[in-house]
């Protein structure tokens, strides 16, 4: 994998090949649900550096809407604390047990992709999918990063969706709406706390990010393919409750199938349904 291919995913064989380089940046974001510091202190990838997805700020509660972009200074400091700089290539290691730890790599993923950084991968079934093979080296102790300095950041706003460019994209269906909500949720027979109303942006496409999974992996990329089939070539805007399973459908579409102008809606229907003013449909898919 060269510089200029440096996106998406990367294996564990071809980043056992590549410890040690000098700017290769290992960041593992394993939550409390996976021990979190305390798992990565116990064994994690040989030179890694620890960050906490929930408690490292890298979504944002702003008003009622929990899981929006936070602030670019707040991301730029985050980032050169990691020790990423421009040059860097950047592995983000999810633990590689479930869809919603890849589901957090996407965001974070996305997120370093929209500050302009442009070259990282996500590990390929996580900190599980390495210590597989028992050769592979695994170290103890702290996270120790080199900080860097704040992270230049220059904002890549295609890359995102706002409410009111999703209610463009709705009305004039210059963009499809992918919601990788499960059924339930899109239907409108539940909704997350947050969220002022149950229900879809109306003419979205239910996708469920869980579908694209299997043992805590992404599918091939044909199955993905088919499974994305239903949504049109063009503008893709992807969203959920928070932004945070739709980054996993987002990254699948735009880095693993390499569709251009897919945007996240990073506040998805928490933030959407703030405002009464945005309709909202109930009951399946059209």
């Amino acid at each position: 994998m060269s510089r200029a291919e440096f996106a998406g995913l990367i294996s564990p064989d071809a980043l056992a090949a590549r410890l040690g380089d000098e700017n290769l940046v290992i960041v593992d974001i394993r939550t409390a649900a996976d021990g979190a510091k305390a798992a990565f202190e116990t064994a994690h990838i040989p030179g890694a550096v620890h960050s906490d997805y929930a408690a490292d700020g890298w979504r944002a509660k702003i008003g009622n809407a929990p899981g929006m972009l936070p602030p670019l200074a707040h991301l730029a400091a985050l980032a050169g604390r990691l020790g990423i700089k421009p040059q860097d290539d950047v592995v983000i290691v999810p633990a590689g047990t479930a869809a919603t730890d890849f589901a957090a790599a996407a965001r974070v993923y996305w997120t370093l992709k929209f500050i302009g950084h442009g070259q990282q991968a996500i590990l390929d079934g996580g900190f599980k999918g390495w210590t597989n093979d028992p050769e592979r080296p695994v170290a103890t102790g702290a996270s120790a990063p080199k900080s860097a300095g704040a992270y230049p950041v220059v904002a890549q706003q295609g890359l995102r969706s706002t409410a009111d460019s999703t209610l463009v994209a709705s009305r004039s269906k210059q963009a499809s709406l992918v919601d990788a909500r499960g059924p339930s949720y899109f239907e409108g027979r539940e909704k997350s706390a947050e969220a002022a109303r149950a229900g879809h942006i109306p003419g979205a496409i239910q996708r469920d990010y869980a579908g694209a999974f299997e043992g805590g992996k992404l599918k091939a990329p044909g199955e993905l393919q088919q499974l994305f089939s239903a949504v049109p070539q063009g503008p893709v805007i992807s969203y959920c409750n928070t932004g945070h399973s739709a980054a996993a459908n987002w990254f699948v579409l735009s880095e693993v199938l390499g569709r251009d102008e897919v945007a996240l809606y990073d506040g998805s229907m928490t933030d959407w349904t703030q405002d009464p003013d945005r309709p909202v449909a109930t009951g399946k898919a059209a």
